[in-house]
């Protein structure tokens, strides 16, 4: 299988978009109502059958389906296969895909965590609406906690390195620049309203490993990574800025591997505009850079949205592959964006683009893809092809049933809290309280009497890195009992996890985040 089978064009020849050019990028717009969701469904299912791991935001819940084969009781069920019969799809049969549900919420899939660190100054800011000034100042706290050797991991870590800013605000102004107690109280404020929005569950530990986005069944087929999104969308900030930090983590992390006969992992976005939705130049730079360059890591990022006037024009110039279904002309914008579409495409001088748009039928879309040579097709009115999982959301006993037999049961779903920034800084404040006390009491020579307080650094980085090796080993090992009794095999080693989270958290002690991601993965990939 060298191509996704799109549908039939109104001239009976067959739409396909190639795998060896889907990491192309691409677009799935239209009105709605006009079968957005269903097309990226059936794309979806047929990426996965190719053995294309897939990532998707759930944001109504009913793309969790594509776990569960569809039915001829479904009450679409006669226009779903009357469809595939007018496509000459022979061999349409009802079929689930392999599927691992994911959500930052920890609700209705394994949590997906990040740290602040990892996260970074500059998506935090978005994430907040954080104005230059306040921008600068979370950037400081950030350069102090990597010059001090704190750890930063969750939301307390932040709001205790911050509040330390503040109180050390004179001293830091010569060596980082001025911080504002205003501006520190105004991002704090941000943080409260963050936890507000549960935002205080996505960061934190065990971090996410964006490689187990690329994984395949037994049977060849890549798994559809399902990221239940309808409570995330309830801030869609905080969902928009995730899924960019994904997409920042896959560009990261994965090699070059330029134009592969099929992609590593394809990536859908839904409700696309959020990401661009009042979006500072800084960031939609970092957009356009990643989206523009990822493309040579194999992966293929799809933008699904109403209106494709939606995305940014130096965006919009690197999606090779369009699907189109109807818009709406019942406004100027909506008659503005109907003229951009139709300017896009390739002109077919027997279809009149501006005409069809509003004029197609569910299920119906106007597609152009990259040929072999990597050149747009000509646009064509096509016939979409019809998925053959459910057309609907999974129930609460068959979500916890897949779920039961998910590859990472165990690795993710207990958080870990170790000692960072928040507890270091407590500490040694409560250390500073005492020997205050000490010398008011007893006078100096008392206090330069008592034994240190705070462990060494040698003596803090074995603590840590020891407890970080029971912690791995524990989970691990937990995760394997768990699979002999489910009856599967488990891919978790403990031995190896103990070493792998032992050499990383020293690494992350002696040489920060950055540091302690790349010893991990060093000696993980020597120890598989």
């Amino acid at each position: 299988m060298d191509e996704i089978f799109l549908g039939l064009t109104t001239k009976g020849t067959r739409e396909t978009l190639l795998l060896n050019r889907a990491n192309r990028h691409g677009l799935i717009a239209g009105a709605t109502g006009t079968g957005k969701t269903v097309t990226l469904q059936g794309i979806a299912e047929q990426f996965s059958r190719a053995g294309v791991p897939v990532f998707l935001a759930d944001v109504k819940g009913d793309l969790s389906g594509i776990a569960m084969p569809g039915s001829p009781t479904f009450k679409h069920a006669a226009t779903l296969e009357q469809r595939a019969k007018d496509l000459g799809i022979a061999d349409y049969a009802y079929a689930a895909c392999p599927a691992v549900f994911w959500d930052l919420y920890g609700e209705q899939g394994h949590p997906i965590r990040t740290t602040i660190s990892e996260m970074g100054p500059l998506l935090l800011s978005r994430l907040m609406g954080l104005n230059d000034t306040q921008e600068g100042v979370l950037t400081i706290a950030f350069r102090y906690a990597d010059n001090n050797g704190l750890l930063l991991i969750d939301l307390p870590d932040l709001q205790a390195v911050l509040a330390a800013c503040a109180q050390d605000a004179g001293a830091l102004a010569l060596k980082y620049g001025n911080v504002t107690k205003a501006s520190v109280g105004a991002i704090q404020r941000q943080l409260l309203g963050l936890e507000s929005q549960g935002a205080d569950r996505f960061f934190g530990e065990p971090a996410f490993e964006i490689n187990d986005f690329l994984h395949v069944d037994e049977n060849g087929q890549g798994l559809v990574n399902v990221l239940a999104a309808d409570k995330l969308m309830q801030s869609p900030k905080l969902y928009a800025t995730f899924l960019l930090w994904l997409l920042s983590e896959l560009f990261e992390a994965l090699p070059e591997v330029g134009d592969p006969d099929k992609p590593r992992l394809v990536f859908f976005f839904d409700e696309a505009h959020l990401l661009f939705d009042d979006a500072p130049d800084a960031l939609m730079d970092k957009v356009e850079q990643v989206v523009r360059l990822i493309r040579s890591k194999g992966v293929g990022v799809y933008f699904v949205t109403q209106n494709p006037i939606d995305i940014p024009e130096k965006v919009a110039g690197q999606l090779g592959n369009r699907v189109q279904h109807a818009l709406r002309a019942f406004t100027p914008r909506d008659q503005k964006a109907i003229r951009a579409a139709a300017e896009t495409f390739r002109i077919n001088p027997d279809l009149d683009v501006g005409k069809a748009i509003i004029e197609l039928k569910v299920g119906e879309a106007l597609v152009s893809t990259l040929d072999a040579q990597g050149a747009p097709g000509i646009v064509e009115r096509t016939l979409i092809a019809p998925p053959r999982s459910r057309l609907g959301p999974v129930s609460a006993p068959e979500r916890a049933a897949i779920q039961s037999a998910s590859p990472f049961g165990g690795k993710y779903d207990v958080a870990v809290n170790r000692e960072s920034a928040a507890e270091v800084l407590a500490q040694k404040a409560a250390d500073a309280a005492a020997a205050a006390r000490t010398v008011a009491e007893q006078g100096e020579a008392a206090q330069r009497a008592q034994p240190r307080q705070s462990p060494s650094l040698w003596e803090d980085v074995g603590r840590k890195a020891g407890r970080a090796a029971m912690g791995a080993v524990a989970s691990s090992a937990g995760a394997v009992i768990a699979a002999e009794l489910a009856g599967k095999k488990s891919r978790a080693q403990p031995v190896a996890s103990g070493a792998t989270a032992m050499i990383g958290s020293i690494a992350t002690s002696l040489g920060g985040e950055a540091l302690g991601r790349f010893a991990r993965g060093l000696l993980g990939g020597l120890l598989r």
